[in-house]
């Protein structure tokens, strides 16, 4: 296998021209992402921001994990919710809504198969009140009308670009490629870490894989240097991304998110509506009609 070729996104993916289209709409400028959060930056600091998107990111894995889910329909969702947020402030739609929204669909485009709405629903209610008390005291306010709903804003909002391509398949790939396949667990591990950064919005994944891969051959100890000197590919971003990930490592060491995240939940930019109570069996026999933004959380 040619490690050039190998690298290539058109040729381990086998993308046609419209599909890299849509994915390199997604890959953003850093001053693009910072230009967008500045409303949400006047409120909490760049800090407080990272902090409550490593909480989300983890409540939707924790979310998936307990739906069963494959990990890379887990890091699709965790992927929709950092591009709505890429181009909407926090106040547009509460994130606890958004987390499942994006499980959701994630789980259509992956061909995972439907979750129904109640099981989507009693998952979301476990988990909040098993894992999660440590942030929401109260129970998870959200019924399936607000998810349903939820979805056209996501949708919208994302132009329809709804395949994800993840670093999970190049990253099998180089490791084959190199011949120690024994970087793969560690690698992978890796690349779960990134989804609690910015990386997947501004990387192709073939790079957070290559990056991911030589912080493993570090850590483990494996000789990669000429593997990696032979393979055309910007150096500098590979380190960039590598800065990332260590950045995030170095956070986890003073921040504690059960002592810190129920301040940060108070401090976060919110919807002006907040969800109502739920509607009764004799308001909606199907849990969908009578839906309107103010149920849902939802600011235009």
């Amino acid at each position: 296998l040619n490690p050039f070729n190998s690298i290539r996104p058109e040729v381990w993916l086998g993308i046609s021209g419209k599909a890299r289209i849509g994915n390199q709409q997604w890959l953003l400028d850093p001053s693009d992402l910072v230009r967008e959060r500045q409303g949400d930056f006047a409120i909490v600091t760049e800090e407080d921001y990272q902090k409550l998107f490593i909480f989300f990111s983890n409540f939707i894995q924790v979310l998936g994990e307990h739906l069963k889910l494959k990990q890379q329909v887990i890091a699709t969702a965790t992927v929709y919710f950092k591009r709505f947020y890429a181009r909407n402030s926090l106040k547009c739609i509460d994130p606890l809504l958004l987390a499942p929204t994006c499980i959701l669909l994630a789980s259509k485009v992956e061909e995972f198969g439907v979750i129904s709405n109640n099981r989507l629903i009693t998952t979301c209610q476990s988990v909040v009140k098993s894992k999660f008390n440590y942030a929401y005291p109260q129970e998870f306010p959200y019924r399936a009308n607000h998810i349903l709903e939820c979805e056209f804003y996501l949708l919208e909002n994302m132009d329809c670009c709804l395949v994800v391509y993840q670093p999970y398949r190049p990253l099998v790939q180089f490791v084959q490629d190199i011949g120690q396949e024994d970087l793969l667990g560690l690698s992978w591990k890796i690349v779960n870490d990134s989804l609690r950064t910015d990386i997947s919005l501004l990387y192709p994944p073939y790079q957070i894989a290559l990056a991911a891969m030589q912080m493993a051959c570090v850590v483990l100890q494996k000789d990669g240097k000429n593997w990696f000197a032979e393979i055309a590919v910007d150096t500098d971003k590979i380190q960039e991304i590598t800065r990332q990930i260590l950045a995030l490592y170095d956070l986890y060491k003073t921040y504690d998110e059960k002592k810190e995240i129920q301040g940060l939940l108070a401090k976060m930019p919110k919807p002006k509506t907040q969800p109502s109570r739920p509607p009764s069996s004799a308001q909606s026999q199907d849990g969908i009609q009578g839906t309107n933004d103010q149920s849902m959380g939802v600011t235009n």
